[in-house]
């Protein structure tokens, strides 16, 4: 196995452990800071910050800012350490095994 598919694989495997930490807590927003706590040292903060992006832009998580409460629409735009996310319904369809993403391991 070579180190893209192998990089490939942990980007699914990451996708599927930010989304389910987020589950957590499903009807309350989590802290992106506390997801890196916990789940270092598995998955890095660089790490976590490609599946957060790619949740977001796939509509599985709502992000906003932790202080205002004001919606994140674009990672690009905001610092992930002042961010919290939240399932969306499609998150919650993904986990409850209702649709599938290749990206993202069931």
């Amino acid at each position: 196995m070579n180190l893209e598919r192998i990089k490939r694989e942990k980007f699914v495997d990451n996708n599927a452990r930010v989304l389910r930490a987020i589950n957590m807590l499903r009807t309350s927003y989590v802290k992106i800071r506390e997801l890196e706590y916990g789940l270092a040292p598995d998955i890095s903060p660089t790490e976590i910050t490609d599946s957060v992006n790619y949740l977001l832009e796939g509509g599985y998580i709502h992000l906003r800012d932790i202080e205002y409460h004001k919606p994140v629409s674009d990672l690009a735009d905001a610092e992930i350490a002042l961010l919290e996310a939240k399932l969306t319904q499609k998150g919650i369809q993904f986990l409850n095994g209702k649709i599938s993403d290749d990206c993202i391991r069931r």
